[in-house]
């Protein structure tokens, strides 16, 4: 199928129709973007933000290495690119529920992020949805990175949203090891989400903010699960 332009003269790579909706992947001039119904999710722009999510979740852990990482969402690839290019991480485990998006990184232009960790042995990708991993799972984690949504307050689809509410932070909670990490990337500070964490048996819970060239700063929520 050949390319197609939107309205705003990005070019659209490609663009498909699955059980959450559409998602499409474009170009706009040197950047890549993923659209997910209409909603703008990340593009290769920077990447800061993301880096700092998998390295919040590995500086708030105890001992030196040999952890594993549990990434929720793919996107566009920084998080796991970063988090396998460091050797702290014993495995790095990948839910990305859009099956367009991994084919964007094995076999399309995505791949000029993240070739190089899908190559590592280290590195797993999952095609499930990430409630249906936490509950399903026979495994935990030393760190959980939620990097799927624009935010608690922000979600790309409706059914997101019982991921932040007590009973989804209380599967995060199961899934990690004792004083496991959850960090949380969020397009915007969220007051009640710090306090549904701590009201949901975290502690520790603070928060990382990111400035960014105009507007409210990212910031990345972490909680840590009692040892």
């Amino acid at each position: 199928m050949a390319p197609l332009m939107d309205g705003d003269s990005a070019l659209v790579l490609d663009r498909r129709t699955g059980p959450h909706g559409e998602v499409a992947l474009r170009r706009q001039g040197h950047l890549l973007q993923i659209i997910a119904n209409g909603c703008f999710l990340m593009d290769t722009s920077d990447g800061r933000s993301e880096r700092l999510l998998v390295d919040a979740a590995r500086d708030a852990l105890p001992g030196a290495g040999g952890h594993s990482l549990l990434l929720g969402g793919l996107g566009v690839g920084f998080s796991l690119a970063h988090a396998a290019a460091d050797p702290a991480w014993r495995s790095v485990t990948v839910v990305e529920r859009e099956a367009a998006i991994i084919d964007w990184h094995r076999a399309g232009p995505l791949a000029e992020v993240s070739a190089t960790a899908l190559a590592d042995p280290r590195t797993e990708i999952l095609h499930t949805d990430l409630l249906t991993h936490l509950r399903t799972a026979d495994r935990s984690y030393d760190a959980l990175c939620l990097d799927i949504d624009n935010g608690p307050d922000w979600t790309v689809t409706e059914d997101n949203d019982g991921l932040y509410t007590p009973q989804g932070l209380a599967l995060c909670r199961a899934r990690l090891a004792p004083s496991g990490v959850l960090a949380v990337w969020s397009a915007r500070p969220s007051p009640d989400f710090e306090g549904t964490l701590r009201n949901s048996g975290f502690q520790g819970v603070r928060t990382h903010e990111i400035p960014v060239a105009r507007g409210v700063p990212d910031v990345v929520h972490l909680a840590i699960r009692a040892g």
